[in-house]
């Protein structure tokens, strides 16, 4: 008899995935969860001193033949090639992506967003997407047996109201892709699905401060507060034959949050996303910049 635990431990047996952004937060959780289901996983991030500390994660939990990292700018076109070049090397082959790399990228009001900063935010944000599912989609059609490309949209790409204007449409192009790519790819059976995550607590998030944002777990339904294994479960989900007939779909993970309307950051004057700007370069390891705009100081 087959028990819960046996499929999990052998839903990914013999997968080969990268997961970008999989040095920290729903990243590191998914890459835990993919190895966990027997699969085989590339870690690929910027940040370099995450990815260690990742890898030794894994290894200490037994998985030091499974797992690798490479160090990749996401919306560089040579470090996706790169990366995809090293999954198959190592591990002979690629079944799954997962496109998951992000940052809080460009927020406060439009007239006050520099053109640089919009580019960045669609670069790590939506240039990295198109790029991994033109690499990853020429490395799965390499064998019969298709694969599947995960991407970590965002209900802000859904709704108004859930996050700054140039993260939320940067999400939602993602979206816009999931559904393009999968009509394009399935004749080759590759699926794309998005998954969009609602309030999760990673450091993406809050930055090392939880406490700061309790009003936003407070606006969703579900009582537990989102955490990255929640995202992890779905992707493994998403990711295995259980979810064959399963593309060009974006799945929330939100708690119920978007089901009863949304406006996590306040509206009008109080939305905290108009009080100031800059660019919020997530776990990169690079400085977040913050303009105050009552005073135009500068912080990093």
């Amino acid at each position: 008899m087959t028990t819960e635990g046996d499929i999990g431990m052998t839903r990914l047996a013999n997968k080969v995935a990268i997961v970008t952004g999989g040095a920290s937060g729903l990243g590191r959780a998914t890459v835990m969860r993919f190895l966990a289901d027997g699969a085989k996983v590339l870690v690929a991030d910027l940040n370099e001193a995450n990815g260690a500390e990742t890898l030794a994660i894994a290894k200490a939990q037994g998985h030091a033949a499974n797992v690798g990292f490479v160090r990749c700018d996401v919306a560089r076109e040579s470090d996706v090639a790169a990366t995809v070049a090293e999954a198959q090397s190592h591990f002979g082959r690629l079944d799954i992506a997962y496109l998951n790399a992000g940052v809080g990228g460009a927020f406060g009001p439009i007239a006050e967003t520099s053109v640089e900063d919009w580019d960045y935010t669609f670069a790590v944000l939506t240039r990295s997407v198109f790029l991994g599912m033109k690499h990853a989609s020429l490395a799965m059609k390499k064998h019969a047996d298709g694969g599947v490309i995960l991407v970590t949209a965002s209900i802000a790409g859904m709704v108004g109201g859930g996050g700054s204007h140039a993260y939320s449409a940067a999400k939602a192009a993602c979206i816009s892709l999931i559904e393009n790519v999968a009509a394009e790819l399935g004749p080759d059976r590759i699926r794309v699905v998005g998954i969009a995550p609602g309030v999760i607590s990673t450091p993406l998030v809050h930055r090392g401060r939880p406490e700061k944002f309790e009003k936003q777990f407070a606006q969703q339904p579900w009582p537990d507060r989102g955490a990255p294994e929640h995202i992890a479960d779905v992707a493994a989900f998403l990711a295995s034959d259980d979810a064959r007939f399963i593309t060009g779909e974006t799945v929330k993970v939100d708690g119920g949050l978007l089901a009863q309307g949304v406006a996590l950051w306040g509206t009008g004057s109080d939305n905290i996303f108009m009080k100031s700007a800059g660019v919020n370069r997530g776990t990169t390891g690079e400085a977040m910049v913050v303009r105050h705009l009552q005073s135009g100081e500068q912080k990093k």
